[in-house]
């Protein structure tokens, strides 16, 4: 399990045996002004993480986010952040557990907008709570799939593309490239296959094998190939922690 989360993918199929259940990409059409409805998997893998409210509360400490991050989440948050300038506008997929969010908002200043975008109304609450005394950031209660006609500085996925299924991993990856600017940037922070002699390599499988049933999705495919290597965009990859992690910087071509 990791800390933020949660995109609208509609309801779920089975196949009747109760075993590898598909979550469609393709959700269903909600009103900007209607509650957005909570997807299958966030609901049956998810739930005690991100939508019971005394979870939340527990979960939502800088010590656990550390933790769960085996101690990189300051090094991995400060890579992000390098590729975002103060003034700029962004947009933030999901609701982040611990300071993310403030620290964000922190770092782009006044002059700068911050609009994060969870389909949760337990992480939206949360997430409106840590930002209210920050004047330039906002949090929309909305499907981050439904999103249209944004065009921002920096669309920022930290630690999102792990917790949703395979096939809307480039649903997800094309709606925040479609929301960047000419000469801006999508930043996706996230996990990443560990070189074979990193020893939390075996821990982490077992962890992603019980807890995240489609972070793998990220071990057998570059982000870029989420994003159908998009050429409008430069892309560029950086990997941590003896490969535990990456950076990956899509910057949109003038």
């Amino acid at each position: 399990m990791d800390y933020p989360r949660s995109i609208g993918t509609g309801s779920k199929r089975s196949d009747g045996t109760g075993i590898g259940t598909v979550y469609p990409a393709q959700a269903v059409a909600t009103d900007a002004n209607t509650t957005p409805a909570i997807p299958g998997y966030l609901q049956d893998i998810y739930r005690w993480a991100y939508l019971d409210n005394r979870n939340a509360r527990i979960l939502d400490r800088e010590l656990i986010v550390k933790a769960i991050l085996w101690g990189q989440h300051r090094r991995l948050q400060q890579a992000a952040f390098a590729e975002i300038k103060p003034g700029q506008q962004v947009l933030q997929a999901a609701c982040v557990y611990g300071q993310f969010s403030p620290a964000l908002a922190q770092h782009i200043g006044s002059d700068g907008h911050l609009e994060v975008v969870d389909v949760a109304a337990v992480q939206v609450n949360n997430c409106r709570r840590k930002l209210k005394h920050y004047k330039n950031a906002e949090v929309r209660h909305q499907n981050v799939m439904h999103l249209r006609g944004y065009e921002v500085d920096i669309a920022c996925s930290y630690f999102l593309l792990h917790e949703v299924p395979d096939d809307c991993k480039s649903d997800v990856a094309n709606v925040l490239l479609d929301s960047v600017r000419p000469g801006g940037k999508a930043v996706f922070v996230d996990y990443h296959k560990p070189h074979w002699a990193n020893p939390l390599k075996y821990f982490t499988s077992l962890v992603f094998e019980t807890l995240e049933p489609f972070a793998k999705g990220l071990w057998r495919k570059e982000i870029a190939e989420y994003g159908g290597n998009d050429e409008r965009f430069v892309w560029h990859k950086e990997v941590y922690f003896g490969g535990l992690y990456q950076k990956v910087v899509a910057t949109r071509l003038n």
